[in-house]
């Protein structure tokens, strides 16, 4: 890409929008077009027809998604599948009419099969069933890959599919209803914390910044604790006990948005769709992994969140609650044969964002 390329990033705001965008303006790209989803109403194709048709991109970073954790993707799974096929149809075949030079497409580890051999390679792809939790926003995403397959082999495009591990950073989805294992495990020892050391002007201040079902700090003490012990943070004898869901057995990889970043903008500039095709007689699973290529169970991963945060009450586990998928390691050595390696440490990850969530 061209240092003074128009590149417009879709979902600029969220967890690996605004990663892509900080990463790009740490290279010294200059020329971006970003819409609020105010400004731009993705699940609109005429509207989104006609920004590509006035703006005329060259580049595409598509980071927009409907996302959330195990409880989320089971209850609302009509707007998973058809908000993230909407997002994504519109996108790219506004980008094929509008003669985008190269687009990038953000998937998910979730497209793997349940009971998929570890690590998750790319040719594990409907090979089996899928873990039924997030099946319709998995199906989602595996129609966003062949869509770009598809287009590239039918109309000469170069569009790429990336699938990242599950990823955490700055500007991650707090919210206690929606959010992913990781932000969530930090936001309830944050509180647990905060609730141990009777520090209500501080929880005020967490539940103003980010309400839970409408309880905030101008909410009664009662209706604070009410919620608090909803999602599972309460006083029990003098001290603080957080209930997490599932066995904690569960072993997932984690990588920091930053480093997602880097990999995205590193596949932008050095690897097309002729790179990952070439050599197949049938041309599918041309995505490409992004990863670590290390895991940790859940509970060793609350143990680390545990310490970073400084949390020194309790943990519990209802094992009554799903698991979801028992393994999720992806394995990355067709990214790192295409030269390029995450860098940033778990901990020192966590300690990051952890950091900024305080800030």
């Amino acid at each position: 890409m061209d240092k003074n390329a128009k590149i417009y990033i879709a979902g600029h705001r969220g967890l690996v929008g605004s990663a892509i965008l900080r990463e790009l303006q740490k290279e010294g790209y200059t020329n971006f077009v970003t819409k609020t989803r105010a400004e731009l109403d993705l699940l609109d194709q005429k509207a989104v027809s006609e920004f590509f048709k006035q703006e005329k991109p060259d580049y595409v970073f598509l980071a927009a998604a409907k996302v959330g954790g195990i409880m989320a993707n089971n209850t609302y799974r009509g707007a998973f599948i058809y908000e993230n096929l909407q997002i994504q149809n519109n996108i790219i075949h506004s980008a094929y009419e509008s003669g985008v030079k190269k687009l990038l497409f953000l998937g998910s580890s979730c497209i793997y099969p349940k009971n998929a051999p570890q690590p998750l390679k790319e040719d594990y792809l409907l090979s089996e069933e899928l873990e039924y939790t997030n099946e319709p926003y998995a199906i989602a995403k595996i129609a966003g890959i062949k869509m770009c397959e598809s287009y590239n082999l039918q109309y000469g495009t170069d569009y790429i599919s990336v699938m990242p591990t599950n990823l955490y950073g700055p500007n991650d989805n707090y919210n206690l209803e929606t959010s992913h294992v990781l932000p969530a495990l930090i936001r309830k020892m944050h509180l647990g914390k905060l609730l141990k050391a009777n520090d209500w002007s501080s929880i005020d201040i967490d539940l103003n910044n980010r309400p839970i079902e409408g309880v905030s700090g101008t909410s009664s003490q009662e209706e604070k604790l009410a919620i608090l012990e909803k999602y599972g943070i309460y006083l029990k004898d003098n001290s603080v006990v957080i209930t997490l869901w599932g066995s904690g057995k569960p072993m997932r990889e984690f990588l920091h948005s930053d480093d997602m970043a880097a990999a995205c903008i590193y596949v932008m500039n050095n690897i097309s769709f002729d790179d990952v095709a070439e050599g197949k007689t049938e041309v599918r699973n041309t995505h490409v992994n992004i990863g670590c290529g290390e895991d940790l169970t859940i509970k060793d991963l609350a143990l680390t969140i545990k310490e970073v945060v400084d949390y020194d009450g309790e943990l519990v586990w209802d094992a009554d609650k799903p698991d979801g998928t028992m393994r999720k390691l992806m394995d990355v050595s067709k990214l790192e044969k295409l030269g390029w390696k995450a860098t940033i440490s778990l901990k020192d990850g966590i300690a990051n964002v952890y950091g900024k969530y305080c800030e």
